[in-house]
């Protein structure tokens, strides 16, 4: 009796995973029928609009900082697939306001260009795939799976796939069959699994295709990209060459060496990198400024520790919370470091570097650190008669 009942069990789960399987698939396909999926094997689109510094904000509480983007103009390859973008910036801050290398002086030309091979990291695969037609594809491809769910009052069928990165990919998808957002989760070594969305509205039909002529794509919640689509060439003629020597895209470089010069007794400037001063106290080490990600963050460290051995980084004084200043302080969480820094950029501190690293665990995520960070005037010394700081 029993091996009957777990045998029916197994029966009615499979039949419900099959019909969930089914529904997706129906979802999927007259989503890509309504906008075109099959017939827009390219696309090239111009807009205006504005582009945001991620981690760039005058303060803890600001969105990131505007760019004024005087032309934007988009060409992608669905099926190969490849992306290139080239646009021209302008100062969008009057006066500058926040961080993102402002001002800019005149006119700023920009390009970027990914062509997906095996060795494209997933996050920039996610400039294609997070796009309405991409996004189709890949969830026909993918497995997807299906759930209905209500949003502010309106009724969405969201199918989603796990991306390379092993997060979901969630599409919303409305009642006219047009996928109105995009959302999943990337890596950032400041932020950790970092929420990435695209929202798309006021589909225009294009040549027998239907294409959004408003996309805003935000990531921890405030906007990257704000965009008004002025044109679009369905099926344009399109060559994307992919940048040779980065793998599909452009590419960051491994991260330098750290070096060290001795400026003082007991003062040693760390280079190779974004710059770092180490301080030998009597019982301790000062650190100031951390660095712009794990592996600086964990090179300092380890100079820090040969200039100055047998004893514990008690303190790193982290300057300011722009994402390039702070993307090196979660190696000191994981040493147990306490974290000094402005009454203004205590409580912001505590809740990112609080964040999960589950897509990419780091050494605090592994460790189980949690921050410890301390709010300091410009008042507040530090010293054990031989330095002060």
């Amino acid at each position: 009796m029993l091996q009957k009942w777990l045998l029916g069990s197994a029966l009615a789960a499979l039949a419900v995973l099959t019909a969930s399987a089914q529904n997706a698939s129906s979802v999927i396909a007259n989503a890509s029928k309504a906008i075109g999926v099959d017939s827009l094997k390219t696309v090239q689109y111009s807009a205006t609009g504005l582009d945001f510094a991620l981690g760039q904000a005058p303060n803890p509480s600001s969105p990131w900082p505007k760019f004024i983007n005087k032309t934007y103009t988009r060409v992608i390859d669905f099926e190969t697939p490849a992306s290139k973008v080239d646009r021209v910036r302008m100062q969008g801050e009057n006066p500058p306001h926040g961080g993102g290398q402002q001002p800019i002086v005149g006119e700023q030309p920009q390009s970027q260009t990914i062509v997906v091979t095996a060795d494209t990291p997933w996050v920039q695969q996610l400039e294609i795939w997070m796009m309405p037609h991409a996004f189709l594809r890949a969830a026909a491809k993918r497995n997807a799976a299906l759930e209905e769910k209500t949003v502010g009052g309106k009724k969405y069928s969201v199918v989603s796939f796990t991306g390379d990165n092993k997060a979901k990919v969630s599409g919303f998808i409305n009642a006219q069959n047009q996928v109105e957002r995009v959302e999943t989760l990337i890596d950032n070594p400041f932020f950790g699994d970092l929420p990435f969305d695209a929202a798309y509205s006021d589909y225009k039909d294009v040549g027998g295709a239907q294409f959004p002529m408003h996309i805003v794509v935000r990531q921890g919640g405030y906007p990257v990209f704000d965009l008004n689509v002025t044109d679009v060439k369905p099926n344009a003629a399109v060559k994307i060459d992919a940048p040779q020597g980065t793998g599909g895209a452009a590419g960051g470089g491994a991260t330098p060496a750290a070096q060290s010069e001795k400026l003082g007794d007991g003062v040693y400037l760390i280079t190779g990198g974004y710059s770092a001063i180490a301080v030998d106290f009597k019982d301790h080490i000062l650190i100031l400024e951390g660095g712009q990600s794990e592996a600086r963050g964990l090179a300092v460290i380890a100079e820090a520790k040969r200039l100055i051995p047998g004893k514990p980084i008690k303190y790193l004084v982290n300057t300011h919370s722009h994402v390039d200043h702070s993307s090196g302080l979660r190696p000191f969480v994981a040493e147990g470091t306490t974290i000094l820094t402005y009454q203004l950029n205590k409580a912001y501190l505590e809740k990112v570097l609080s964040t999960p690293h589950t897509l990419n665990p780091d050494k605090a995520q592994q460790a189980g650190k949690k921050p410890i960070v301390e709010a300091v005037g410009e008042k507040r010394v530090l010293t054990d008669g031989n330095h002060v700081v």
